[in-house]
């Protein structure tokens, strides 16, 4: 079996600390062009890298792929928030041209790396298209909604959310900054108006929207019928269990989305909606929070079967944790064949990006004789003068410039 499994080819990028990591990712996207994907080890981090990112490269376009915002086994949904913003990424992922070769980066958490996502052919498929000038079906429409997961409200202010008033349609799609406005005059659809949430005023004219889905439960009646075939295949007769009962009405239940198995007839994961070809650079100390993330949903599902066992009833049940994420052996098969660094911010074996620890001026700081500024200011002017560039980072635009008056003071010019 060993021999049949894929085998990785990783290599080691090291000397590219935080920070220079983004520098260093954006400086290879661009000379590769096409897609790339970068997997922090946690949310927090992922937001820092692609701050970074976006300050050394405002040029490269950045998807975001955030991981549920709900525990594994959780009998709570992800918030639709965070279900909008990863179904406006798949999407765009899933219909992007195969010949476009402008750079971009996806940047998610290792947690949403290893989550499995529905098929590409139905996240592209799954869109609705409306211009104006021509009939607009708002019946059909509200059908859309209810099965791709927008949430009806009195006043429509975040994504995922839609309002219906006699002709006029509000609703606020995934991947949009603001929500828009459709205007109906009988069955025709007059105008396409984007307003402020805040105000409800409009802001813009459009001629089309394209709607995405924001939930990755879609429940069309194929899904349905195959979520209730599959239910009753693995837990027998489902009249007890609130969910069974609701999904099969096709409404939508908290929790709904850990069942996602059954409602199609199978599921992808990230590295399919990206080319062959794209690079992959994994944060430092991912594999290790993939190894702890696979423990805390193995754990949650033991707990939820072993109180299924004990108490019974349908609110234990849950499908085997290798049904919904990836095991070590299918991350490992999942990045086998593709080009994948290893960043670290120490120096490795294999390729070096050539971070290296600062000066810290720890024996300046300790003697009370030497001026730190003056110090500061003759180790950047020898850097300057072997040709390197110098950059000062500060807390706020006020410390900067006291920062910079203080270094001008002692002989550095900038």
């Amino acid at each position: 079996m060993d021999a049949l499994t894929p085998k990785r080819g990783d290599q080691d990028l090291g000397g590219a600390p935080e920070g220079l990591d983004a520098l260093t990712v954006a400086d290879r996207l661009r000379a590769v062009g096409g897609m790339g994907l970068f997997v922090a080890r946690d949310y927090a981090r992922m937001g820092e890298f692609v701050q970074a990112f976006r300050f050394f490269a405002g040029d490269i376009e950045v998807i975001e792929l955030p991981a549920w915002d709900c525990l594994p086994y959780d009998r709570l949904s992800p918030t639709a928030s965070v279900s909008a913003e990863r179904m406006a990424s798949l999407t765009k992922l899933a219909c992007r041209e195969p010949a476009d070769s402008r750079p971009t980066l996806v940047v998610t958490t290792v947690a949403a790396a290893t989550q499995r996502t529905p098929p590409r052919e139905v996240t592209c498929g799954a869109g609705f298209e409306a211009k104006v000038g021509l009939d607009l079906d708002t019946v059909a429409l509200e059908r859309y909604f209810a099965a791709n997961g927008y949430l009806r409200a009195s006043t429509v202010s975040e994504r995922g959310e839609f309002a219906v008033r006699g002709g006029v349609v509000d609703v606020f799609p995934p991947g949009f900054e603001e929500p828009v406005r459709l205007d109906m005059f009988g069955s025709e659809l007059e105008s396409i108006r984007t307003f402020d949430p805040a105000t409800q005023r409009s802001t813009g004219q459009r001629t089309s929207v394209s709607l995405a889905p924001v939930s990755e439960a879609l429940l069309t009646p194929e899904a349905i019928s195959r979520f209730r075939t599959g239910y009753l295949n693995l837990f027998g007769a489902g009249g007890d269990d609130p969910l069974y009962v609701a999904v099969s009405e096709g409404a939508r239940r908290q929790g709904m989305e850990h069942w996602l198995p059954l409602l199609y007839d199978r599921l992808e994961t990230l590295f399919d909606y990206l080319p062959d070809a794209a690079p992959v650079f994994l944060d430092n100390q991912v594999e290790a929070s993939r190894a702890e993330r696979w423990t805390l949903t193995a754990d949650a599902y033991e707990a939820r079967r072993d109180a299924s066992q004990t108490k019974g009833g349908a609110a234990n049940r849950a499908l085997p944790p290798q049904r919904l994420y990836l095991p070590e052996a299918d991350w490992n098969s999942a990045l086998a064949g593709r080009t994948v660094r290893r960043l670290s911010p120490f120096a490795a074996g294999g390729e070096d990006a050539g971070g290296r620890l600062g000066r810290s001026f720890s024996a300046e700081r300790s003697q009370d004789s030497v001026n730190l500024f003056e110090a500061v200011a003759k180790h950047a002017q020898s850097l300057k003068a072997a040709g390197k560039r110098v950059l000062f980072a500060s807390w706020t635009e006020g410390s900067s410039e006291r920062l910079a008056a203080m270094l001008s003071d002692h002989g550095l010019e900038h």
